[in-house]
C-alpha cells in the first residue's frame, strides 16, 4: 500500500496558527495568575504553555473555581439572607469566655461566613458506622416538625434502608422532610436511582445539589461538589461529620472483595448551634430550588441560650460547649476552612492532631504545620495507608518528606480500611470536625461544613477517637520513606503538580 503523504497547511494558515498560539500564551501570562494561588497559576501556565491546544480549553472549562452566572447570583442572595438573619447575634455569647487568640479566630470566621460562635450541648461522638446510622434513624423517627437531610453521597441500600424508610414514614405522618443530595457525587452509586425513584413516589421533598442539565440552562464547572454531611431534626437536634448515607463499602463489589470499608465519625449535638446548621441548609435549599424556608426567620431572633460555660477549660466536664459553624466552598471567595485551619494551627502551643484522608496542603497550611513542629509542638498526622483516590493518594505522599523532616509524626491507618474521618485537635481547648479534608479540592472546589468545638467533654471524646485510630496505625519513619523506589517518587511528584490545577 502506498504510504500516505503528509499534507502541510498552506503557509498563511500555519502563520495564523502560530500567531494565535503565541497570542494565547501571552494572554495567559497576564490573565491566569489573577486572584489565584501561585501553585495553581504555575500549574495552569505549564499546561497552557506546553500543550496549548489542550491547556486552553481545560482552563476555560475548569479554571474558575467560583460560581458564576445564575448560580452565583442565587448564592450571593442566599448568603445575604443568612447574614441578615444572624446580624443580632453577638460574635461570642456573653456567658462564654474564650482565650484572646481564639476570640480573634472566632471574629475572623464570622467576618468570612457571617456565623457567630454559639452555645450547644454535645450529645455524643459516633465512630461505629452501624451505630451512627441507627442513632440518626432514631432521631428521624422522633421528628415532630421537620427533618433536613444534606449529604454528599446517598444510596438506598441494605445499610441505609431503615434510615430512608424512617424518613418516608415521617413524611407520611405530616413531618416536612427535605433531602439535598449532590447530583454527580451520588450518580455513580448503584442505590442512587432507587433512592430517587422511591423518594419521588413519597411525600419527601428531594432536590439535587449542583445539578448539571445543559438542556435547561443548568451548566457550570462540572467538578464542583456539595460535599457537606448534615442531619437536622426539628431545628434542635443535629448530626455533622464525615459519614455519607451509603453502605460502608459504597456498594462496590471490588471493595467487598478487598474487605475495604470506610471509617467515619459523626458528632451529635443539640441546642442553638443546630439553628446555625439549619440556616446553612436553608441557604443550600434556596440555592437549589428558590424556596425560602422558615429557618432563616427563626435565626433572626438572636441568641436565646446562655450557659455560663468557659470555653477552653479542660477541667469543664460539661456537656455544654461553645461551637462555631464554618461553611466554605465556591460560594465564598475567601477560603474560610483553610484560614481557620491555618490560624488554629498557628495558635497551638503543645499538641496538634490532624486526621484527614486527603492531606494535600497549600503553601500556607504546609508552612503552618511544619513551623508548629519546628517550634516544638507535638504534631501528629493520620492518613489512610492507601487512599481510595489514586491521584490524591500519590499527591499527599509527595509532602511526607517535608513533614517528617520537620518532626511531624505520620501515622498510616491500616489497610484495607479507609480512614475517612476529618478532624483537627489543638492543645486541650479546641477541635474541628466535619466534611472538609485538608486538600485543595476542599479549600476551593467543594462546598464543605466544619464545626469548631471549644471546651466541654466533646474534646475528650475526640481525643479518644484519635487514640483508637493510633492503635490501628503504623508509624512512618524518615529513613524508611527516603528509601522508597524512584518510580513511586516520580508518580508522587506528578500527582502533586496536577493537584494544583484549580
Amino acid at each position: 500500500m502506498e504510504r500516505l503523504a503528509f499534507i502541510p497547511f498552506p503557509d498563511g494558515v500555519t502563520s495564523a496558527l502560530l500567531i494565535t498560539e503565541y497570542a494565547l500564551k501571552i494572554l495567559a501570562l497576564g490573565m491566569v495568575p489573577e486572584n489565584r494561588q501561585p501553585s495553581s497559576s504555575q500549574a495552569w501556565l505549564l499546561a497552557i504553555l506546553f500543550i496549548t491546544v489542550v491547556g486552553v480549553p481545560l482552563f476555560l472549562l475548569l479554571g474558575n473555581p467560583y460560581l458564576t452566572g445564575r448560580r452565583h447570583i442565587i448564592q450571593a442572595e442566599a448568603n445575604r439572607l443568612y447574614e441578615e438573619a444572624l446580624e443580632k447575634w453577638p460574635t461570642v455569647p456573653d456567658s462564654v469566655r474564650v482565650q484572646p487568640g481564639v476570640r480573634t479566630i472566632l471574629e475572623m470566621n464570622r467576618n468570612l461566613t457571617a456565623i457567630p460562635c454559639m452555645s450547644g450541648e454535645f450529645v455524643g461522638l459516633h465512630s461505629d458506622y452501624a451505630t451512627s446510622l441507627a442513632t440518626m434513624t432514631a432521631a428521624v423517627r422522633s421528628a415532630r416538625d421537620h427533618v433536613h437531610v444534606e449529604f454528599y453521597a446517598q444510596s438506598w441500600d441494605d445499610e441505609t434502608d431503615e434510615f430512608f424508610t424512617a424518613a418516608v414514614e415521617a413524611a407520611e405522618r405530616g413531618v416536612t422532610v427535605r433531602v439535598l443530595v449532590d447530583h454527580l457525587g451520588s450518580l455513580r452509586y448503584r442505590g442512587f436511582k432507587r433512592l430517587r425513584r422511591r423518594l419521588r413516589h413519597s411525600p419527601v421533598e428531594l432536590h439535587l445539589m449542583l445539578p448539571i442539565n445543559p438542556f435547561v440552562g443548568r451548566f457550570r464547572r462540572p467538578d464542583l461538589r456539595n460535599h457537606r454531611k448534615m442531619l437536622i431534626v426539628d431545628g434542635r437536634h443535629g448530626f455533622i461529620g464525615s459519614q455519607n448515607l451509603i453502605a460502608r463499602n459504597y456498594g462496590s463489589p471490588r471493595n467487598t472483595r478487598l474487605g475495604r470499608e470506610w471509617v467515619d465519625l459523626m458528632m451529635e449535638v443539640r441546642g442553638e448551634i443546630v439553628q446555625a446548621m439549619n440556616g446553612v441548609f436553608a441557604v443550600d435549599w434556596y440555592s437549589e430550588c428558590g424556596e425560602v424556608i422558615g429557618t432563616l426567620d427563626e435565626l433572626s431572633g438572636g441568641s436565646s441560650v446562655t450557659t455560663g460555660h468557659v470555653a477552653g477549660d479542660p477541667t469543664a466536664g460539661d456537656p455544654v460547649s461553645a461551637f462555631q459553624l464554618v461553611p466554605s466552598g465556591p460560594g465564598y471567595r475567601t477560603q474560610p476552612n483553610l484560614r481557620m485551619f491555618t490560624q488554629l494551627i498557628g495558635q497551638a502551643e503543645h499538641r496538634i492532631r490532624i486526621v484527614s484522608p486527603y492531606f494535600v496542603p497549600d503553601e500556607a497550611l504546609l508552612h503552618a504545620v511544619t513551623s508548629a513542629a519546628y517550634r516544638g509542638v507535638d504534631v501528629e498526622l493520620f492518613v489512610p495507608d492507601h487512599a481510595d483516590q489514586f491521584m490524591v493518594h500519590h499527591a499527599q505522599r509527595s509532602y511526607f518528606r517535608a513533614l517528617l523532616e520537620a518532626g511531624v509524626r505520620i501515622n498510616r491507618f491500616r489497610s484495607p480500611a479507609v480512614l475517612h474521618t476529618k478532624m483537627l485537635l489543638i492543645d486541650d481547648y479546641g477541635g474541628v470536625v466535619g466534611s472538609s479534608n485538608m486538600d485543595q479540592r476542599s479549600f476551593n472546589l467543594n462546598f464543605e461544613i466544619s464545626l469548631l468545638v471549644l471546651g466541654g467533654e466533646a474534646l475528650a471524646e475526640m481525643n479518644e477517637a484519635v487514640d483508637a485510630y493510633l492503635e490501628d496505625s503504623t508509624s512512618l519513619g524518615l529513613e524508611t520513606w527516603q528509601r522508597r523506589p524512584w518510580p513511586g517518587r516520580y508518580v508522587d511528584n506528578v500527582a502533586r503538580l496536577s493537584s494544583a490545577l484549580q
